[in-house]
């Protein structure tokens, strides 16, 4: 994986056991080597995180057990005229 975020995805794998028992269900926001927020969905997670982070500076990862949860999702908002 080489990606501006693999740091956060690192810290996600390395930290998960104690993330789930914590944050289990929820979206969590990772910058910088821990958790700064955590959000009952994604939409709401990165609503209000880019509200003081740049796009592209955090990761928002649905806290799950297991390898299940090491999904990427990528998303486009195109408006069709």
């Amino acid at each position: 994986m080489s990606s501006k975020l693999e740091k956060e995805f690192n810290y996600y794998i390395e930290h998960q056991d104690d993330l789930v028992k914590e944050y289990e269900g929820k979206h969590i926001v990772i910058k910088g080597g821990k958790v700064i927020g955590a959000y009952d969905s994604e939409i709401e997670a990165v609503e209000e995180t880019a509200k003081a982070h740049k796009l592209g500076t955090f990761l928002v990862q649905k806290c799950e057990p297991g390898e299940n949860s090491y999904t990427q999702t990528y998303h486009s908002r195109v408006t069709f005229v």
